[in-house]
């Protein structure tokens, strides 16, 4: 669950102003290898920020050659903030029983989202169903079992709890996959939403959801439970499915589920995410950029991919800053209503909330916007 305070002063955002934070990679780091237990919070900070105007003067390799792990760029660098708001947010979340994605999945954005960031707004990514997933993906490092622990009964009300105390207008609500479970737990997500509604009636709800083995009742569950956005992550182009999902998902499965929830509520705002990086050709993310479109997909994120541990799979390439305005603009100009495109963008990082939410409210004025 994503949770953000908006301030009023917000503007929309776009990816350049989003990377304004990021800094380059100090000498020292600049040959580490990913260690066996992954990347750590210090190789993501740096002390004097690089200079971006040499960005484009880098002389590291961007693709990776057999047998070669790349090093980090200096636009993957970042300098994060830690204090208060950072504090209290883990403090939280660990008094209430809850699982955060930033933990979890190692996110390299976890102190500028938990600290704040100049505007004050605090941003944390739990995930519902506890913090062990059913699913194997090689781009994911949260922990899978094929029987996870039971749900946690208290954990829709203790969410809920959650928003209350911290004050929010705007939620994103994800979750681990739990194919152990008949409706993949859509009940227990919509249960959440419900309960959120129900105390906070303004309170706009995105859910970041999974495919439910591609149960389309399941789906409609979910988009029927009073949520404002229905997003869920293709990941990756066609082509390149089988490396790096489970193989119990895939493109066409997940593009049914976003075509169908669009279908049962036509004026859903829908949204997914690409990581780029694991050997995808331009071609190919221009084509899975137009299926999306055609589905009706409403807002795209781009990434780039970054290997947790040495268990999962290796860059191939990181992509450079110029490249991914490359994809914004072409997002544009095939008609989402905001393509997020930026290294270290993520599916719901700085995803264009106040965007979303000023959206969401005018179509509720006018149906037909």
């Amino acid at each position: 669950m994503i949770v953000r305070r908006i301030p009023s002063s917000l503007r929309p955002l776009h990816s350049p102003a989003w990377l304004s934070s990021q800094a380059g990679l100090g000498e020292a780091q600049k040959g580490r290898a990913v260690p066996d237990d992954g990347l750590n919070l210090q190789d993501f900070i740096s002390g004097d920020l690089a200079d971006r105007s040499s960005w484009e003067e880098y002389k590291g390799n961007l693709k990776r050659g057999k047998g070669e792990r790349l090093r980090l760029p200096p636009w993957l660098k970042t300098e994060i903030p830690l204090g208060k708001n950072y504090n209290r947010l883990k403090n939280s979340l660990r008094d209430l029983n809850l699982h955060t994605v930033c933990e979890e999945a190692r996110c390299p954005n976890i102190g500028e989202c938990w600290g704040g960031g100049e505007h004050g707004t605090a941003t944390a990514t739990i995930m519902l169903m506890g913090d062990t997933c059913t699913r194997g993906c090689l781009f994911c490092s949260v922990k899978t079992s094929r029987k996870p622990p039971p749900l946690d009964p208290n954990e829709p009300l203790n969410t809920a709890k959650a928003i209350a105390a911290w004050d929010l207008d705007y939620v994103v609500l994800t979750s681990v996959d739990r194919d152990d479970l008949v409706d993949g737990g859509a009940e227990h997500i919509a249960k959440t939403i419900r309960i959120l509604k129900d105390m906070k009636a303004e309170l706009l709800v995105e859910c970041l959801a999974p495919d439910f083995r591609g149960s389309l009742s399941s789906v409609e569950t979910v988009v029927n439970s009073g949520l404002d956005v229905f997003a869920h992550n293709v990941e990756t182009v066609r082509a390149l499915q089988r490396k790096a999902r489970d193989p119990r998902a895939n493109f066409h499965q997940s593009l049914a589920v976003l075509k169908h929830a669009k279908a049962v509520y036509p004026t859903m705002i829908t949204k997914t995410s690409l990581m780029l990086g694991l050997g995808e050709t331009d071609e190919q993310v221009e084509s899975t950029m137009k299926e999306l479109r055609d589905a009706g997909v409403d807002c795209l994120t781009l990434g780039q991919y970054m290997q947790p541990t040495r268990r999962h799979l290796k860059v191939e390439e990181y992509v450079t800053p110029t490249k991914f305005l490359h994809w914004e603009n072409l997002g544009t100009k095939m008609g989402f209503l905001y393509t997020a495109s930026g290294p270290l963008v993520r599916s719901s990082y700085k995803a264009g909330e106040l965007f979303l939410k000023n959206l969401v409210q005018k179509r509720r004025a006018d149906p037909e916007t």
